[in-house]
């Protein structure tokens, strides 16, 4: 049965559904990355992912006479990480957002889609959502919560290794470990150190902002709540998390595995 998702401050005129089900499908990943960050005409096969299922995918995360799905990761300090499939009439769009209920507002990541916007999230930060779990509801699998999120990443300082978590990433999610390292480079694309996005804390803020011109993150997130908030947000997208690097090794252990099979 499905659930549905009330977010106040969200659009008012939708309907939103809890789409964590959808996870349980490599379809659904191969969808979400190539639909956000590659060409969703690309062929399925080669990924291991049957075509029907895909196109059938495809299809459902864009059906404006639909529910919007919606995919939830939360973090410490309450907080939720929101992905929207917004489809509305005559656009196709994935919103990204935090929000916290205490907050009486979004914290706007950015947008995947014809209004694109972005990034949203720098590596450490990605990597400690993603091996941040806190309570039962939306995804609690760290690398379906890194999937999720890497339309957002954007970082000139992405350590050497950040292709290799990606694949396994992608791996751990279904897709052919054979090809999950050669999408995950299509996904990061050719890294910029000299002018890519920088992520530095400001005197205002301790929340860091972006210095692309594209990042809703310009300013501080969730602009307006108070210094408490602020500093509870930024210690939750920032701070390491206990056990981050035994997941990490597990997720290389697994992956090994899976090549090896």
């Amino acid at each position: 049965m499905s659930i549905g998702v009330y977010i106040p401050e969200y659009v008012q005129d939708c309907e939103l559904v809890a789409s964590e089900d959808l996870a349980r499908d490599p379809a659904f990943w191969l969808a979400h990355v190539l639909l956000t960050m590659g060409d969703p005409g690309e062929p399925a096969e080669p990924y291991g992912v049957d075509t029907s299922a895909y196109e059938e995918m495809v299809d459902r995360l864009g059906d404006p006479e639909q529910p919007w799905p919606v995919l939830r990761v939360c973090f410490d300090g309450g907080h939720t990480v929101y992905a929207v499939y917004a489809n509305w009439d005559d656009q196709n769009n994935v919103d990204y957002f935090i929000r916290h209920p205490k907050w009486g507002r979004l914290g706007f990541l950015g947008q995947c889609g014809a209004d694109e916007a972005g990034p949203g999230l720098s590596w450490t930060e990605l990597l400690t959502l993603a091996t941040s779990t806190q309570g039962t509801e939306g995804l609690t699998n760290p690398s379906e919560r890194l999937l999720l999120l890497l339309p957002m990443l954007g970082d000139a300082d992405m350590p050497g290794e950040a292709c290799d978590t990606v694949a396994r990433a992608l791996s751990h999610c279904g897709i052919r470990a054979e090809a999950a390292s050669d999408l995950a480079a299509v996904l990061l694309g050719e890294q910029d150190p000299a002018n890519g996005p920088r992520w530095t804390p400001t005197g205002d803020s301790p929340i860091a902002v972006c210095s692309s011109p594209y990042s809703p993150r310009q300013v501080p997130l969730a602009l307006g709540i108070t210094p408490d908030q602020a500093q509870a947000l930024a210690t939750a997208l920032s701070s390491p998390v206990p056990g981050q690097e035994e997941v990490m090794e597990y997720q290389r252990n697994e992956h090994s595995a899976g090549r090896r099979s």
